[in-house]
C-alpha cells in the first residue's frame, strides 16, 4: 500500500533502537525524511546511517534528552516544520506502590507525559497552519489495563492519554491527527532488563523467563519492532485521516479487555 507521505518529514523521538527505531524504519520505507533522537549518539548515528543507506532518506540526528528543557529546544530547532510527531519514551523502572516517592513520579511525567506534551504544543500548530499533520504517541498496554510493577508508568502514560483524548478532537478539524500506540511486550532491551527482573527474581534463566512471559500472550510470542513500527506509518499516513484520538493496542491479546 502506497502511504502517500512520501517527502514529508518527521521527528520521531528516541529512535536509535526498539521501538522507536522500528517507527523510524517504517516511515523511511514510505519515503519520509526523518528528524531521529536519543539520548545516546553512537547508537542514534549507527542507526541514522543504516536508515539512510537502506532507504536513500534525509535523516537529521539530535542527541538529547528531551525530557529536559534543553533538550526539548535542541529537537525542536531541528525539527522545524516536521509533518509527523512520533512520541516516544523508555518506561521508568518497575518496583512496587511503596518504592516510590515524589522525585520519581516527577522524572515519570518529565519523560512520559510532560515531554510528549510539549512538543505537541510546539508542533501542532505549524500542523494545523498547513492543513496536515500526524502525532502518535508510544506510550503502553498498561494504559489500558494497569501492571502493578509499572506504577510509574501506568501514572505518567494515562495522564497523556488523558490530555490526547481532549486535544484530539480539538485539532483534528484543522487535518492534524494525534492517536496512541499502546505495545505490550516486544522483543526489545525493555524487554530484556523487564526479564532480567523475573530472573533475578525466581532464580530462573532468561529463557525460561523469556518462555514464561511468551505463554501468557495469546499470540505466543514477542512482537517485533517491524510490525509495530508498521502500524505506526499506517495511523501516519494519508489513509488514517479519520482515526481521532485512538489507543491501538499491539500486544498479541495480551491486554484482557472486550472494548
Amino acid at each position: 500500500m502506497d502511504l502517500g507521505i512520501a517527502g514529508k518529514r518527521a521527528l520521531v523521538c528516541a529512535s536509535s533502537k526498539g521501538l522507536g527505531q522500528g517507527c523510524a524504519e517504517a516511515l523511511a520505507a514510505a519515503g519520509v525524511h526523518l528528524v531521529m533522537n536519543a539520548r545516546g549518539s553512537d547508537a542514534l548515528e549507527a542507526s541514522a546511517e543504516a536508515i539512510r543507506s537502506a532507504h536513500s532518506v534525509e535523516v537529521t540526528t539530535v542527541a538529547a534528552d528531551v525530557s529536559t528543557d534543553a533538550g526539548q529546544a535542541q529537537v525542536l530547532e531541528a525539527a522545524g516544520d516536521v509533518d509527523i510527531l512520533v512520541n516516544n519514551a523508555g518506561g521508568p523502572p518497575p518496583g512496587m506502590w511503596t518504592d516510590w516517592d515524589r522525585d520519581d513520579f516527577i522524572k515519570a511525567l518529565d519523560a512520559n507525559m510532560l515531554a510528549p506534551i510539549a512538543l505537541i504544543k510546539a508542533l501542532v500548530p505549524g500542523m494545523m497552519d498547513r492543513g496536515w499533520g500526524r502525532v502518535v504517541n508510544i506510550t503502553s498496554q498498561s494504559v489500558k489495563a494497569p501492571i502493578a510493577v509499572l506504577g510509574l508508568s501506568n501514572s505518567a502514560r494515562t495522564g497523556l492519554t488523558g490530555y490526547v483524548a481532549g486535544t484530539s478532537r480539538q485539532v483534528a478539524g484543522s487535518g492534524v491527527t494525534i492517536n496512541n500506540l499502546l505495545p505490550g511486550i516486544h522483543a526489545t532491551d525493555r524487554a530484556d532488563a523487564l526479564d532480567g527482573g523475573v530472573v533475578a527474581a525466581q532464580g530462573i534463566t532468561l529463557d525460561e523467563a523469556r518462555a514464561q512471559r511468551a505463554a501468557t500472550i495469546p499470540a505466543g510470542r514477542y512482537g517485533t519492532r517491524e510490525e509495530f513500527g508498521a502500524a505506526c506509518a499506517f495511523l501516519c499516513s494519508q489513509h488514517a485521516g479519520f482515526i481521532v484520538g485512538q489507543n491501538l493496542l499491539l500486544d498479541g491479546g495480551a491486554t484482557l479487555a472486550t472494548i
